[in-house]
C-alpha cells in the first residue's frame, strides 16, 4: 500500500456534474463544488486509517476502521452511513442515505489516483484525477 501517506492533488474531473445533480444538490451549490481542486490524503494507524481532505472551506478528517459502518458526512451537510473497504490499491466507500447510496472507488496506481463515483439513482459515471 504505497499510496498510504502520500497527497494526491485534484486534476481534473469528468461527469461530475452530472452525479451532483442525481444526488439533488442545488445548481447554484454545483457551481461552486466543481471549482474545489481539494487534496487527499490517506493515512494509517494500526486498524484505523484517516481520509485527510483539504478544500478551499478547510480540512476535514474522516477516521474509519475497514467494513465497519460509522455515521459521515460528505460535502457540507449530506448524512449518510459509510463502509470503507480495501482490496489490494483500491479503497471503496459505500455511503448510504435516506435518498439512495453512492460508491466511491479510489484506485490508486503509483503517484496517480482516480476516483470513480456511482450511485443508484443515476445510470451515469463520475471520475475524478488526482496526481501525487
Amino acid at each position: 500500500m504505497s499510496f498510504i501517506g502520500k497527497e494526491y492533488k485534484f486534476v481534473k474531473q469528468e461527469n461530475f456534474d452530472g452525479f451532483l445533480k442525481s444526488a439533488g444538490v442545488p445548481e447554484d451549490k454545483i457551481e461552486r463544488i466543481l471549482q474545489f481542486q481539494p487534496s487527499q490524503t490517506l493515512l494509517k494507524d494500526g486498524d484505523t486509517y484517516t481520509y485527510v481532505n483539504v478544500t478551499p472551506r478547510g480540512k476535514k478528517e474522516t477516521q474509519f476502521k475497514l467494513g465497519v459502518e460509522f455515521d459521515d458526512v460528505i460535502g457540507s451537510d449530506t448524512a449518510v452511513k459509510s463502509t470503507y473497504t480495501i482490496d489490494g490499491n483500491t479503497v471503496t466507500q459505500v455511503a448510504k442515505s435516506k435518498d439512495g447510496t453512492a460508491t466511491f472507488k479510489r484506485e490508486y496506481n503509483g503517484d496517480d489516483l482516480v476516483v470513480t463515483i456511482t450511485n443508484d439513482r443515476w445510470d451515469g459515471v463520475a471520475k475524478r484525477y488526482y496526481k501525487a
